[in-house]
C-alpha cells in the first residue's frame, strides 16, 4: 500500500509499542532492521512509545480523544490504524485485524 499509495501523498508512520504481550521488546534500531529486512517496509518508523495509560504518547491521548474504540478507548492491540487527513484531522480509526487496503 505505502508503494502504491505514496506517489499521491499518503504516509504511513509506525510507532512500535511493547505493551502488548511484550511483542516489541527490542531497541528501535533492531525494530528498524528486522522490519526492513523481513518485510522490505520503507514507510517511516519512529521510536517506541507507549499508546494506553497516563504515560501514553500525547498523539495517541489526542487520537483517542477523536475516534474513540470500540468499549474502551485504549488501543487493543498492535498494529491499531488510524487514518489522518491532510489537514491532520483523524478521520477513521481501524481495529488490529483489518488489513491495511484502504
Amino acid at each position: 500500500m505505502h508503494t502504491r499509495l505514496v506517489g499521491k501523498g499518503l504516509r504511513i508512520l509506525a510507532f512500535p509499542c511493547n505493551q502488548f504481550g511484550g511483542q516489541e521488546p527490542w531497541a528501535e534500531a533492531e525494530i528498524k532492521k528486522f522490519v526492513t529486512e523481513k518485510y522490505g517496509v520503507q514507510f517511516d518508523m519512529f521510536s517506541k512509545i507507549k499508546v494506553n495509560g497516563s504515560d501514553a504518547d500525547d498523539l495517541y491521548k489526542f487520537l483517542k480523544s477523536r475516534l474513540h474504540g470500540t468499549l474502551t478507548n485504549d488501543i487493543k492491540w498492535n498494529f491499531s490504524k488510524f487514518l489522518i487527513d491532510r489537514q491532520g484531522q483523524p478521520v477513521k480509526r481501524y481495529s488490529p485485524t483489518t488489513a491495511p487496503n484502504f
